[in-house]
């Protein structure tokens, strides 16, 4: 790899980050309109298979194989992100050569971003080279991509030969559907059928659990973060204050809000800590199992009740910014990056975005995640996040070889970090779409800016590492702070179950997330709970638990 001779494009001088449309998968939601689905207090694979039950048989998922093409420099640790201090000096090529078969197959994916013109455009006319198979993108509005979806599905004929579906836009009735349009690829890739294509065997276990539909595998995975979301604080501001040890409990975390907070200083303990207070008290993404083996939803649990207690004090102790209080969510990350703010709770993927935003004028900003918190100063409870928050369906074929070509395309598509082909995919070309800085870092040209947004990453992907070394230091805080906290992790009720509720039962849940915020506020009580609570029971949460109980009892 080397840098290229002044005959080239024009450079920007900022590093390409490939996952910034998405803020590192399912972690910027609110800036781009994406539903609550990809936060961590969402309700686990409540999407997918008609009729409800989800369960995996024995034999239906891919062997998972692991290779390790760059060792990083800190390795995965019980699922964790794996990082890399230094970019290689040198990629390995996975390919010796294209793996496709000079097909040409259609593909719909979404896009957050300007559509990059698809003739002419000498990205796609390298990848199509490296593969030796053509993918034809028909790229539609992320924000609109649910309602193009539903139409495209509905119609049966027009279904492109590759379809992407995020999980947040799996249309009604999808598991009828999905036997119908896409094919069952457990005869290509279960168990160690898989190991024929050695990039999607690296993707672990989990992420294909997501991708089954009534005990058949039909997705391919857009693996995500083991853990989501994370309480940060101002470290270099906590430095000038003198404060050097973390809370360790509710208790704590309140009292270190109430004594930073100074609103002669412009500065205030915290913004609203909701997703922060959810996981303190461990309250289950959806439900949870008691000892008699059955069912409690979230909002019925001690868990829940507690944490919404803890908001309300919080709110009460004057810590919070007013701004919070009058729910102007939408300018939290400013007031936690100018310093009105010093404690907020984000997606990880939030982390890199704001040093990205403030290092230049600010040196000194650092922001740092506490250390996982019990609420009682226990031990922590955290629970996993859906393995997977998109996949990608290839219609149903005949030709068993179109088939057997796509998945080579998405093999190739799967090369993980430390390859050309990762490179490739996600930066285009050296000399054309990028340059390399002095940290072998891709750095984008003006022509990127119009021909590449991330496409097929939206088919298949490997498993997420962190590589942002132009953060001094950042790859290792992140991904020592991601081990660490991993030991903490457990498997929710349905983990990564596709389970499909019916369609009445749709809005009960639509009153919570309002009385939240109203209890935090001091607008409403826990007597206001209670009489929700016994609203839901009674308007459909005793059927909805009948449901569940019977999909968990058949397990």
């Amino acid at each position: 790899m080397k840098t290229q001779s002044s005959g080239s494009p024009a450079v920007t001088r900022r590093p390409i980050d490939r996952r910034s449309f998405l803020g590192l998968m399912g972690l910027g939601a609110a800036a781009i309109g994406m539903p609550s689905v990809l936060a961590s207090c969402s309700s686990n694979g409540a999407v997918g298979a008609a009729g409800g039950g989800g369960a995996v048989s024995q034999g239906v998922l891919p062997n998972y194989v692991p290779i390790e093409y760059v060792a990083p420099d800190f390795p995965s640790v019980n699922g964790s992100t794996a990082g890399y201090a230094k970019i290689p000096a040198e990629l390995v090529r996975a390919f010796s050569s294209p793996p496709g078969s000079g097909g040409r197959y259609t593909a719909m994916t979404p896009l957050w971003g300007t559509i990059p013109p698809t003739q002419g455009n000498q990205y796609y006319e390298a990848v199509s080279s490296a593969l030796g198979t053509t993918i034809e993108f028909q790229i539609s509005d992320g924000n609109t991509y649910g309602d193009k979806l539903a139409a495209v599905l509905a119609s049966a004929k027009d279904v492109p030969d590759w379809v992407c579906i995020p999980s947040w836009n799996v249309p009604p009735r999808f598991g009828q559907a999905v036997e119908s349009l896409f094919e069952d690829l457990t005869p290509y890739l279960a168990g160690d059928k898989i190991e024929k294509y050695k990039n999607l065997a690296n993707i672990p276990t989990d992420a294909w659990r997501f991708c089954v539909f009534n005990d058949k595998l039909y997705g391919l995975p857009f693996p995500g973060e083991v853990i989501t979301d994370a309480i940060f604080y101002r470290a270099d501001i906590f430095a000038e204050l003198g404060i050097t040890e973390q809370p360790r409990s509710a208790a704590e975390l309140l009292d270190l809000a109430r004594e930073i907070t100074d609103p002669s200083a412009q500065r205030w303990g915290t913004d609203d800590l909701w997703t922060a207070a959810t996981m303190m008290f461990a309250v289950p993404p959806k439900w949870k199992v008691d000892d008699a083996g059955k069912l409690v939803h979230r909002v019925e649990t001690e868990e829940y009740r507690a944490a919404l207690e803890w908001q309300a004090q919080l709110f009460a102790s004057g810590a919070v910014h007013p701004d919070a209080v009058a729910d102007n969510a939408a300018d939290a990350k400013q007031r936690f990056e100018s310093g009105q703010t010093l404690i907020a709770n984000d997606g990880v993927g939030g982390w890199h975005e704001a040093l990205g935003r403030q290092l230049g004028s600010n040196p000194d900003y650092d922001q740092q995640p506490f250390e996982p918190i019990a609420h009682d100063g226990g031990t922590p409870r955290l629970f996993k996040g859906n393995p997977a928050n998109i996949f990608s369906f290839i219609k149903k074929n005949e030709d068993k070889a179109k088939i057997e070509e796509m998945l080579a395309v998405a093999d190739f598509l799967a090369s993980p970090f430390g390859t050309e082909e990762y490179q490739l995919i996600n930066f285009g070309v050296e000399g054309v779409h990028y340059e390399l800085d002095a940290d072998n870092l891709p750095v984008a040209t003006e022509l990127a800016a119009t021909e590449l947004q991330p496409t097929y990453i939206f088919l298949v992907d490997p498993p997420v590492v962190n590589s942002k070394v132009q953060y001094p230091g950042f790859v290792e805080d992140f991904c020592t702070w991601m081990a660490d906290a991993a030991q903490y992790l457990e498997e929710p009720v349905f983990y990564g179950m596709q389970i499909t509720e019916p369609s009445q039962f749709a809005s009960l849940a639509t009153p919570f997330p309002d009385l939240e915020k109203d209890i935090a506020r001091g607008r409403k009580s826990m007597a206001d709970l209670d009489e929700a609570v016994e609203t839901w029971r009674s308007s459909g949460g005793e059927e909805l638990r009948a449901f569940y109980q019977d999909i968990l009892d058949q397990q």
